[in-house]
């Protein structure tokens, strides 16, 4: 037969562009176009570096091979941890929170 052997509950929903770039399941859920992530970096020196950005992977890849000026003299950089946020204020306002006195000292009881 040509119906789903695990069920319909497991089905691949459709993809569905409403209008503003959203996009949007089939069934109903709401998913973002867009995603932002704040990273937590372990430089050569053993020290940290806090980022944020859209795209992680080619962020990363950047940083490693030593085309952003903040890092390339630290190399290798190893991530240590992202996080992931819908909204792009969020994400920076939590960057900057991680470059703070308290968010440095949440990052050394909660991270490392």
């Amino acid at each position: 037969m040509g119906s789903n052997p695990i069920g319909p509950a497991f089905a691949s929903p459709k993809l569905l562009r409403k209008s503003g770039g959203e996009l949007r399941q089939s069934y109903g859920e709401a998913m973002p176009a867009k995603m932002y992530y704040v990273y937590i970096l372990e430089c050569n020196d053993d020290r940290l570096y806090v980022g944020c950005c859209s795209d992680l992977k080619e962020r990363i890849t950047r940083h490693k091979k030593g085309q952003i000026p903040a890092t390339k003299n630290r190399l290798p950089v190893k991530l240590i941890s992202y996080f992931a946020f819908q909204n792009k204020y969020t994400a920076f306002n939590f960057e900057k929170y991680l470059k703070s006195g308290s968010g440095r000292a949440f990052m050394k009881k909660h991270l490392i």
